[in-house]
């Protein structure tokens, strides 16, 4: 079946994946699914040198999509914790260079697909970047929460996990959330400039030091995916999880 919430373009030997789900680019069982699938057919393509990810409209992610996810009977949770946690160590441990290309709003797991890249260039505007897991209920899966502790400093991750709060742009690339901010007009071609600069590397020594340098947390996500040893299989969303979601959903409207 085609993809129809992932697009993939080229730009020589640069691969752009779009995230295309309007409006806010929320993730749910199929979204996770279709780019865990993207990402694998992007690292098997040896004409594919390095891989720029960004979002379509305003939003890069919104993470979750907490009008459906919610929803899930026991069965699809444990499906939907599983496709997070491929889609999210598929990209972190992808062997290309990878660069973030966040063109607007990343909220919850659009701040880990963030930090899942190697390089993260944010847009120029008035938009916000938050782990809002514990505003909604929402327990972190193994992948997400390795990669928070393994991209963030120790202060910026307690402030950002603990509190929910969102940060501005300038604010994450203070945090280190974001590398550089560019102009709207420049987000994209800046993001496939250092994408094709990052390309130039050698690819094999490429691939095996940035194993080597996220060897802990893949370690950890590889566990949690190939031996099952993820907690959030027993027991993830609930009745709490519903409640703050449809909270957060009226406060957006």
């Amino acid at each position: 079946m085609a993809s129809t919430g992932v697009q993939i373009e080229r730009v020589g030997a640069i691969a752009v994946l779009r995230i295309d789900r309007p409006p806010a680019n929320a993730i749910d069982l199929n979204l996770a699914d279709e780019c865990a699938t993207a990402l694998a057919g992007i690292e098997a393509d040896e004409g594919i040198a390095a891989l720029v990810v960004t979002g379509t409209g305003s939003c890069f992610s919104a993470g979750l999509d907490l009008k459906v996810v919610p929803t899930y009977d026991r069965a699809q949770q444990q499906q939907m914790v599983m496709n997070v946690n491929r889609l999210f160590g598929g990209l972190y441990g992808l062997s290309l260079p990878t660069i973030a290309a966040v063109n607007g709003h990343a909220i919850a797991g659009g701040v880990i697909l963030t930090l899942c890249c190697d390089y993260r260039i944010g847009v120029q505007g008035d938009y916000k970047l938050g782990l809002a897991e514990a505003r909604v209920g929402v327990p972190f899966p193994v992948a997400a929460m390795a990669i928070v502790q393994s991209e963030l400093s120790h202060p910026v991750a307690r402030k950002m996990v603990l509190t929910a709060r969102n940060f501005s742009p300038v604010d994450a690339l203070s945090m280190g959330v974001l590398d550089e901010v560019q102009p709207s007009g420049q987000l994209l071609p800046r993001s496939i400039e250092v994408a094709e600069e990052m390309a130039g590397l050698p690819r094999t020594q490429f691939r095996r030091i940035k194993r080597d340098l996220r060897s802990a947390a893949l370690a950890r996500i590889d566990d949690a995916i190939s031996n099952g040893n993820e907690p959030m299989l027993e027991s993830w969303l609930s009745a709490e999880t519903r409640s703050a979601s449809a909270e957060a959903l009226k406060r957006e409207k």
